[in-house]
C-alpha cells in the first residue's frame, strides 16, 4: 500500500467535511465563472468561412443546422498528419454520448480541422464515431480562431490562448462557440484553449475523484492512448457518420 495516512472513520469525516467547504467554494466559483461567460459581449462574423462536409460544401451558418447554437471543437488533424493528435482523440471519445442531449436543446456541436475531408472520415471510421467533422481544408478559419500557425502568422503577432504564440505552435486545440439569430447573421461569443477544454473529458473528472487521482506527471502521454491502441482493444464497430446539419 502507498505511504498515505490511515484514519479513524471520525478523523476521515473531520476531514471530508473540511474538504466539503472548499468545494462548495468550486461550485459558487464554476457558477460565477459560467455567468460571465454569459455576459461576454458577441463579435459579428463578417468573414464568409466554407467548409467540406458529407454533405457538400457548407458555409458557417449553415452549419447551425436548424438550431441557432453552434460548438466547434478544432480537433488537431492538419493536411499533413495521418491520424488525429491522440490529445483530442482522447476528448473526441467523451463527444458521441452528448449528441442528442445537446442536439434537443438547441445546440449543433461538431468537429473541425484542416485536413482533406476523405483524411478526416477514414480517421472518423477508424475510430468509430458519430460526431459531425468538417473540413476547412484550404480556409482561413483554424487561423482566425487562433488554433493553427504558420511562422509568418506567429511573426505578425498570433496569439494562443490569448497570449503570443510560441515559435514552435503550429497546430493546438481549443473549442468555439458561435450564435445564429433569426436574420441568420452569426456572432462569435466564446473560444477557450490550452487547458480549457479539460472539463469535457469525463474520464478527467472521474480519475480526479478515484483515490490516486491523475497519477500522471502532467502529461496525458504518459498513460493514455487512442482508444484502439491500447493492447487489449477491440476494433472500433462500422458506424453510420451522422450528416452534419442541412
Amino acid at each position: 500500500m502507498l505511504n498515505h495516512k490511515v484514519a479513524s472513520r471520525e478523523d476521515w469525516l473531520e476531514a471530508r467535511r473540511a474538504l466539503l467547504i472548499h468545494e462548495k467554494e468550486e461550485t459558487r466559483l464554476r457558477d460565477r465563472n459560467a455567468a460571465e461567460r454569459l455576459a461576454l459581449p458577441w463579435v459579428k462574423v463578417d468573414k464568409a468561412y466554407a467548409f467540406d462536409t458529407p454533405n457538400g460544401r457548407k458555409t458557417l451558418a449553415e452549419l447551425f443546422g436548424d438550431r441557432s447554437q453552434l460548438v466547434v471543437y478544432h480537433f488537431m488533424l492538419p493536411p499533413e498528419w495521418e491520424a488525429g493528435c491522440p490529445g483530442c482523440s482522447f476528448l473526441a471519445d467523451h463527444l458521441d454520448g452528448t449528441l442528442l442531449h445537446l442536439n434537443h436543446h438547441d445546440v449543433t456541436l461538431l468537429a473541425v480541422s484542416r485536413a482533406p475531408l476523405d483524411k478526416i472520415a477514414a480517421y472518423k471510421a477508424r475510430m468509430g464515431w458519430k460526431f459531425p467533422w468538417v473540413s476547412s481544408f484550404g480556409g482561413d478559419f483554424n487561423y482566425d480562431f487562433g488554433v493553427s500557425f504558420t511562422p509568418q502568422t506567429i511573426a505578425a503577432g498570433a496569439t494562443y490562448n490569448f497570449q503570443p504564440a510560441g515559435e514552435g505552435a503550429n497546430e493546438l486545440p481549443g473549442l468555439s462557440s458561435f450564435y445564429k439569430d433569426e436574420a441568420g447573421q452569426v456572432f462569435h461569443t466564446y473560444s477557450s484553449y490550452g487547458r480549457g477544454g479539460e472539463e469535457l473529458i469525463g474520464t478527467y473528472m472521474i480519475l480526479d475523484r478515484a483515490p490516486l487521482g491523475r497519477n500522471e506527471s502532467g502529461n496525458m502521454g504518459d498513460w493514455m492512448r487512442r482508444h484502439d491502441e491500447y493492447e487489449d482493444a477491440a476494433p472500433a464497430k462500422a458506424c453510420h457518420a451522422e450528416a452534419v446539419p442541412a
